[in-house]
């Protein structure tokens, strides 16, 4: 054994020390002296009896005590090592000649409500060997000859140093099976190459939720630095990763990537001297990561694209840019979202082995329309006219409107003076209009009315913007997907901050600050989500849930492990109940008295609907269009908010999107014809 031999050197060296300090540290002594006063002739030294026999047998006394001592001392730590230590020191051994290297383990489905798998695994074959394949130039060139890629790419994936050097290195992933047949034909051809089985993320729907499941790769350094911080304050219950090992980096994948990502299995192997693999001792397989169920329904979800892309198309027909929008579908009594979508979109196949820097600047460039964007929840918006619902209670709680006070509309508003007068939407006017015509009508008149108000005569100049942040706008609502936006809420604080560079007097809060946020213009910014949030708390009186997509986690054996219990996220009080009845009564009347136009799109449906159009203005570009809806409306259950941009009017674009996702939960197709609407 090594430590033996370390021992039986020292015990040596011991000895030898011991002989050395006995012949030459003890210092010379013999019977005669010298005279130094009468020149060099020795003579004898008085008192001295010793001779030279009596002088050598004392030495070989000593020198025999000190061998015996180091003998017997030598003695006891063999002893101590082969009798009393040996386990320890064959555990040493066994060490040194054997490594354990961890293999990875396959993720967990991802599965609609139903158990329908929106993400899956296929099995795959792989390439792999030990770094000592680098020094068989000849088996090299086959591989690179077969696989049809440089050698200097095969021998870079041999001699790839963040992977252990007892572990094996993938040399090619997913490979054909003609090609790993060949190889298995030729053993001799290309020894030392293992084809092992593994496991690839697969999507059976193609781009279908994308933006919800996300995309999977390989862990980032930053990960593992990330990880190494981490380790300093413990990582109980963690999972560890390991250079190269496969991870959730968007959506779903990302947010659930503990519960997806299996637990690891160990390989044994020895190795001789020199670290080589020479066989394998022992294997723990891997164990997969848990499925994971989510709310989302696929028919659902499906209708919430379909929907989407007939929307836009119906914007194109009308001669608007319309490149980009969301769709969301959400059950009002407990935050489920059953549908998400977002345009443009993206293949998360596309991540699979590796995005290339060319695909990487596409998906995430604004020329191709950032297609990794989720908009449902990151995309930023003005409101439009679907924030008059929030607008009227804010103007009756405030005094700043009553339910008895009219306007009058002539399509062209002064009422800060002609210079600073604005159009209506509606530019022939809507004639004399009280609140609830307001929203019926998204008569644009009384919300200036409502914003001029709140900056003269109301009791709190602020109130709009506290009532719209008691509504969750200007914060998140913590939906289980990664990045979320939380949108903007304009004051007089706000502006100034923000304007810093500007004068004085363009960075002073004005009336047409508050008329503009009035109709959801000007600097407010909202997300399709919180938009949703709001009209699900006026569908419920006032109780907002917090959305999410997680429904329970399943065991290995498919029962369900761990099961979301809905939350509340909110439960917003009106100053007055029949506050919040008007405006439920004016969005249903929205469907059915507004105009033909949207009416008879909703006539077919088993249900009646309540919801509200929206169109935003902005410098440069053509109209962005909204519709927010849910059913039914004396019963709510399903909602769904669209927002297209630059699609022109809600409801010539958005509300015939609202409509197909409405006509899939209660298989009732739209079958009204669509003509030039132009209503706001």
């Amino acid at each position: 054994m090594d430590a033996q031999l370390v021992v039986i050197v020292a015990g040596a060296l011991l000895l030898a020390a011991i002989v050395g300090a006995l012949f030459f540290m003890r210092g010379y002594k013999g019977r005669f002296t010298f005279d130094t006063a009468h020149g060099t002739r020795p003579r004898a030294a008085e008192g001295e009896g010793a001779t030279t026999d009596l002088s050598l047998k004392g030495r070989l006394k000593l020198l025999t005590a000190a061998v015996g001592a180091a003998l017997a001392a030598l003695g006891v730590k063999l002893w101590s090592m082969q009798m009393v230590s040996a386990d320890y020191y064959e555990q040493l051994s066994e060490r040194n000649r054997t490594r354990t290297v961890t293999t990875p383990a396959p993720r967990g489905r991802i599965l609609d409500r139903d158990g329908v798998e929106l993400v899956t695994n296929r099995p795959t074959l792989s390439l792999a060997a030990y770094r000592d394949l680098a020094e068989r130039p000849l088996v090299i060139r086959h591989l690179s000859n077969l696989l049809g890629v440089p050698s200097i790419t095969v021998m870079r994936s041999i001699l790839d140093y963040s992977q252990s050097a007892q572990s094996l290195h993938v040399i090619a992933s997913d490979v054909r099976r003609s090609i790993i047949a060949y190889i298995q034909e030729h053993p001799t051809e290309f020894e030392g190459v293992h084809v092992i089985e593994g496991s690839m993320r697969t999507y059976p729907y193609g781009s279908l939720a994308c933006h919800v499941l996300g995309y999977t790769g390989a862990i980032t350094q930053e990960q593992l630095d990330e990880q190494k911080n981490r380790e300093q304050v413990g990582t109980e219950g963690k999972v560890v990763y390991e250079s190269g090992d496969i991870v959730g980096h968007a959506g779903i994948e990302a947010q659930y990537e503990e519960l997806l990502q299996g637990i690891r299995g160990e390989r044994t192997v020895k190795v001789d001297s020199t670290g080589k693999v020479v066989s394998q001792a022992g294997e723990v397989p891997s164990r997969a990561g848990s499925d994971i169920k989510l709310t989302l329904s696929l028919k659902i979800q499906q209708a919430c694209e379909a929907g989407l892309a007939f929307g836009i198309e119906r914007a194109h027909a009308a001669g608007q840019a319309a490149p980009a929008g969301a769709c969301l579908c959400m059950d009002v009594t407990n935050g489920e979202i059953l549908g998400m979508a977002s345009f443009p979109n993206f293949d998360p196949s596309v991540f699979i082995g590796g995005v290339s820097n060319e695909d990487w600047e596409r998906l995430n460039g604004e020329k191709s329309g950032t297609p990794m964007l989720n908009r449902a929840i990151a995309g930023q918006y003005m409101s439009a006219s679907t924030i008059k619902v929030l607008s009227s209670l804010a103007a009756l709680e405030f005094g700043a409107y009553t339910t008895s006070q009219t306007s009058l509309c002539t399509g062209w508003w002064t009422g800060l003076g002609e210079a600073a007068g604005r159009w209506c939407y509606n530019h022939d006017g809507h004639g004399i209009q009280n609140l609830r015509q307001g929203i019926v009508n998204s008569c644009d008149a009384v919300f200036y009315d409502i914003g001029k108000s709140f900056f003269y005569d109301a009791s709190d100049s602020e109130g709009m913007q506290k009532v719209f942040r008691r509504w969750g706008l200007g914060s998140l609502t913590d939906i289980d997907l990664p990045g979320e936006f939380a949108g903007r809420i304009p004051d007089a604080a706000w502006k100034r901050e923000f304007f810093s560079d500007w004068d004085d007097a363009d960075r002073t809060w004005n009336p047409g600050d508050l008329l503009n946020i009035a109709i959801g213009q000007g600097d407010i910014l909202v997300t399709p989500l919180q938009m949703a949030q709001v009209y699900a708390g006026v569908a419920m009186r006032g109780v907002e849930y917090v959305p999410h997509l997680f429904h329970s986690a399943l065991a290995p054996d498919g029962s369900v492990a761990t099961t979301y219990e809905p939350r509340e996220l909110r439960r917003v009080k009106s100053h007055n109940d029949d506050d919040l009845e008007l405006v439920r009564g004016a969005l249903e009347g929205v469907i059915y008295e507004e105009t033909d136009a949207i009416t008879r799109h909703f006539t077919s449906l088993d249900v009646r609907v309540a919801g509200k159009t929206g169109t935003g203005e902005k410098g440069g570009q053509d109209d962005y269009a909204w519709f927010i809806c849910y059913a039914p409306a004396d019963d709510p259950k399903y909602l769904v908010a669209v927002v297209i941009e630059q699609g022109g009017f809600g409801s010539a674009s958005a509300m015939p999107a609202a409509r197909t996702v409405l006509g899939a939960i209660y298989d009732s197709p739209d079958t009204a014809a669509y003509g030039g609407d132009r209503t706001r």
